[in-house]
């Protein structure tokens, strides 16, 4: 209730695509979870500034670009490249860290 989920065009294609790739048959389960959630929908540019820190895959690029480019305060993820970047905001944390400091 504290807390507002701000999902990114690029996060919610991604999700798509998986489900689409590995559960076939549940891609419209993805549309009505997303239809009944309660969150901020923010657009990723294609067009992304490559100069602002480093990541390792850079398909994990955009989540974090458009993290900083809406001025998120926390990212949750449980992606381990996540760890090694280097950048003020957001705070970048594993979804038991969040638990853990937030709930």
């Amino acid at each position: 209730m504290e807390h507002q989920l701000v999902l990114s065009s690029y996060v919610v294609q991604e999700l798509k695509d998986v489900v689409r790739r590995k559960f076939a048959s549940k891609v419209g389960v993805v549309d009505t979870l997303l239809a009944k959630m309660n969150y901020e929908y923010v657009y990723t540019p294609d067009m992304l500034d490559a100069t602002l820190f480093v990541i390792r895959d850079v398909k994990d690029y955009p989540v974090l670009y458009t993290a900083i480019l809406e001025d998120v305060d926390i990212l949750v993820t449980g992606d381990s490249d996540f760890g090694d970047v280097d950048v003020d905001k957001p705070e970048i944390l594993k979804p038991a860290e969040f638990v853990e400091r937030y709930c």
